[in-house]
């Protein structure tokens, strides 16, 4: 069987073949099974699909919290050439592409922002509020982020998590930060030392950025109790280095605060060129680095059925919202503060779907990979199935 069929006979759900075994993953959860629960033509047998649904394998969990994302700075202090937020690629081949316009969050707009937000989770009927800081760089108002934070308790805020280059980041800032509901920070690396010094580069001189990087996670670690997400971006600029690093990220930070995860660089249309497709042996380097990473004590996110996106998912905004740091609205990060992708502001709300609807996209609806949907789905379904196979033998898959 192939994995276009399987994609083809699981509505609302995945079938991988591992090892030993298949692995179900539907929207309640993942099920180990075994041979048994397949027909000859291999989908599953209609009793197979009844138990997974009275096991609540089909059922989505509820929806626990509004999820809120604000640009508390459109500006960024780093030049990556591939950034969504960038709207063409640098003419010299320098450090300073082209952005969206630069904003800035106010306390006026905060105000409008938690007005917009309170009256969003009543109509949803939710009570608790989870908020993403957000850029640009978040880091380059502070005093917005902390504002921010300090004013969203008023509404329902119980947890925060913030995405940051990590370049501004003091101890004192993460203890501040931390003290107000910041539970987590996400970090991007472009590959080991050598290669993110040249891609993951300072705006304003092209300088490196990986010691400064390691540097504030390891200061911040010592002085708040951080989490951190650790993206690491792959492309034909870094993938051999990509080995080096897990091991020089276990030597410098503390694996067991650390989630570790990977993710091929895509363009969103400014011109940013990665050639390496989802094919060959790119499946297997990332299954290695998967191994590699739970065998050094990082975390590895499970793999999961696709789901809509609280924040974008939904057209009419039901389950959050993303902000600008001026006020207005856009269905996703990948098109905020950009023009002409606006789907409305925190004052007046959201526009009419007749007037949004080409303008409301999800998550990586604009990124253009130059492969069809079933040669990606055939490399997930690879990497997820050996994935799922370790962290069932490592005990980590019932934790």
């Amino acid at each position: 069987m192939t994995t276009d069929q399987r994609i083809d006979n699981v509505p609302d759900g995945r079938l991988l073949e591992g090892r030993r075994n298949w692995w179900f993953l539907g929207p309640g959860g993942v099920a180990r099974l075994g041979g048994h629960h397949l027909a000859p033509d291999g989908t599953l047998r209609s009793e197979t699909r009844t138990r997974l649904r009275d096991s609540g394998m089909y059922t989505p969990p509820a929806v626990r919290f509004y999820s809120l994302t604000v640009l508390t700075s459109t500006h960024c202090n780093l030049g990556c050439g591939y950034c969504f937020q960038n709207t063409a690629q640098d003419r010299e081949g320098g450090s300073r592409p082209p952005r969206i316009a630069r904003t800035r969050l106010t306390s006026e707009t905060i105000t409008s922002i938690l007005d917009f937000t309170g009256r969003r989770m009543a109509d949803a009927g939710l009570e608790r509020l989870r908020i993403l800081l957000f850029g640009g760089e978040p880091l380059l108002n502070p005093r917005g982020c902390l504002e921010l934070l300090e004013r969203a308790a008023g509404i329902g805020m119980d947890s925060a998590w913030m995405i940051s280059n990590a370049t501004l980041l003091t101890p004192a800032l993460a203890r501040r930060l931390a003290d107000l509901g910041l539970d987590s920070v996400q970090v991007t690396f472009d590959g080991d030392r050598a290669d993110h010094d040249r891609i993951r580069i300072v705006r304003a001189d092209g300088g490196g950025t990986f010691e400064t990087i390691v540097r504030n996670i390891v200061r911040a670690s010592e002085a708040s109790p951080l989490r951190w997400t650790l993206r690491v971006n792959v492309s034909g600029e870094n993938i051999h280095g990509v080995d080096a690093l897990i091991e020089r990220l276990a030597a410098g930070l503390d694996p067991e605060r650390c989630t570790l995860y990977f993710a091929r660089v895509g363009d969103v249309g400014i011109g940013y060129a990665n050639a390496l497709l989802h094919t060959g042996e790119l499946a297997e380097r990332f299954i290695r680095w998967h191994r590699r990473a739970l065998e050094l004590g990082f975390t590895v996110n499970r793999p999961r059925a696709p789901r809509p996106c609280a924040t974008c998912g939904h057209a009419d905004g039901r389950y959050g919202a993303v902000v600008s740091a001026d006020g207005t609205l856009a269905s996703c990060w990948e098109t905020a503060g950009k023009p002409d992708w606006e789907v409305g502001d925190v004052t007046g709300g959201y526009r009419p779907g007749t007037d949004t609807r080409d303008r409301w996209i999800a998550c990586e609806d604009l990124y253009r990979h130059g492969e069809d949907a079933r040669t990606l789905a055939r490399f997930r379904d690879r990497v997820d199935a050996a994935l799922l196979d370790r962290l069932h033998e490592t005990g980590c898959l019932a934790s």
